[in-house]
Order: C-alpha cells, then sequence, then structure tokens
C-alpha cells in the first residue's frame, strides 16, 4: 500500500528525489547550484537537514521545482504550467509520472500554501542566524525572519540584511543599521579591506578583513579604533558573506 510522502519522507528525501529524477551526480549538482559536495553527502546521509541556503539556491537554479513539494511533499514535484496541483502519492526514487494526484486537495488551496514557502524578498534575520551555516544545524527558517523587496539589493543578489548590534564598526556602520549581505564559499578570494560578516567559533561578527602574514589566516578589524585588531584562523570560519550595502534609520 503506498503512503503519503508528506508523512514518510523528509525534505532531505525529496532533494535526493529530485536529484535522482534529474539523473544529477552529487558532483554535478553541487557545481550547478554553486554548494560544496561535502553540504550535499550530509544531506543525502541526513547527517545534516537541508539548509534554507541550499533550498534556495536548488529553487533558483531549477524553477520548474515545486516550492510546496519540496518542503511538504504536497502537489507536484514539478510544476504545471507554473501552478502547484494535487497532492502527490508515491516513494522516493520514482519520477513525477509515476505518482497519482489527490484531487482532495482543492488547486487554490495548494497555491495558496505554496505562496508561504515561496521566497518574496530579501530576509531580515538575526545576526546568531548565521551560527550554523557551516554544518547545516541552523536555517533561517527556525527564525522569524521579515521579507522585504528593495530593488537596488535585489538587483545585487543580496542573499539576506542583518541588524548592526555594537559600535565595533562606526563610523561606518551604527549599532541598529541594516546590512545587506551576499554569502559567499569558504574557499573565496577576499576582497582585502571589504567588509564581510563571518560566523565563528566565537559566533557571529562584522569585521573588515585584511591579509594577514600568518598562512591561512586573516586579519579581522574594527573601524572603531577602540577595538583591537587580531588575527583568525579560516579554519575557525565556518562560513562568510560580503556586506555590499546598508540601509541607516535616523
Amino acid at each position: 500500500m503506498q503512503e503519503n510522502t508528506k508523512f514518510n519522507l523528509s525534505i532531505n528525501d525529496r532533494l535526493f528525489q529530485f536529484a535522482d529524477y534529474k539523473n544529477l551526480s552529487r558532483y554535478k549538482l553541487s557545481k550547478e547550484i554553486g554548494v560544496s559536495e561535502a553540504i550535499l553527502h550530509n544531506v543525502f546521509t541526513k547527517k545534516n537537514k537541508a539548509s534554507t541556503d541550499l533550498i534556495q539556491k536548488l529553487l533558483n537554479k531549477y524553477e520548474a521545482l515545486s516550492p510546496l513539494w519540496l518542503l511538504t511533499g504536497k502537489g507536484e514535484m514539478l510544476k504545471v504550467d507554473g501552478k502547484v496541483i494535487g497532492k502527490v502519492i508515491g516513494k522516493v526514487n520514482k519520477k513525477p509520472s509515476d505518482y497519482t494526484a489527490d484531487k482532495s486537495m482543492p488547486l487554490m488551496a495548494a497555491e495558496e500554501e505554496a505562496a508561504v514557502y515561496t521566497k518574496k524578498g530579501i530576509p531580515l534575520i538575526p545576526i546568531e542566524a548565521m551560527a550554523g551555516w557551516g554544518n547545516g544545524d541552523t536555517t533561517i527558517m527556525e527564525y522569524d525572519a521579515k521579507y522585504y523587496n528593495i530593488p537596488e539589493f535585489n538587483e545585487l543578489k543580496v542573499d539576506f540584511m542583518i541588524n548592526v548590534k555594537g559600535s565595533s564598526m562606526y563610523p561606518t556602520y551604527n549599532s541598529g543599521d541594516i546590512v545587506a549581505c551576499k554569502k559567499l564559499p569558504l574557499d573565496t578570494f577576499f576582497q582585502w579591506n571589504k567588509v564581510y560578516v563571518l560566523d565563528t567559533i566565537q559566533g557571529a561578527m562584522i569585521k573588515r578583513i585584511k591579509k594577514s602574514d600568518q598562512k591561512s589566516h586573516i586579519i579581522c578589524f574594527s573601524d572603531n579604533k577602540s577595538y583591537d585588531p587580531f588575527d583568525l584562523a579560516l579554519t575557525q570560519v565556518h562560513s562568510l558573506a560580503i556586506v555590499v550595502g546598508v540601509i541607516r534609520l535616523e
């Protein structure tokens, strides 16, 4: 007897199911969506749950993939003429054509539910939400994030915004300012003297980054001269993003 995938499969299972349907190896999928193969390995083996970043990259790359199905198991794997319909019943490693639609869910209800899970702007998240990017333990979904549509930031392909806390980056950034950030891979080429948001073993921080004389280290500077710079080993950085814009409230 077939069982409803909503109760049967996790997001990790459905992500693997989609990759299987598209005949994408872990290596090829990692290259197409811009994440490390190690992250996909941990997701496919259920060592870590799929992060918001991974899910959004997947949905951005494959526009036909239904966010409702990926996140809840409801509807078809792929959108039909841009609409999400029905409720999927089946098992992992089957293609959309192998599923039968449960007509008990009206089309309008399915569309409304899909809208809840579809990104409609740039999330404003607590700086603490950065924790866990490196291992997938924490996702933006676990926070009550608010979404904002800011055309200038949309053009920069901003991934998220955070509030500045404290005075370490004054006068460049005041406490309460909102900075726009773009996520970067850990093996990125640093743009020296630019401001980055770093998720480290000591927590998340906003710092200006300069080259260090020590191998595999960076120097973290505060624009407020009351704070001393310090060397940071790259092995202590779980994830990072570059600051590309700021909103200042008077």
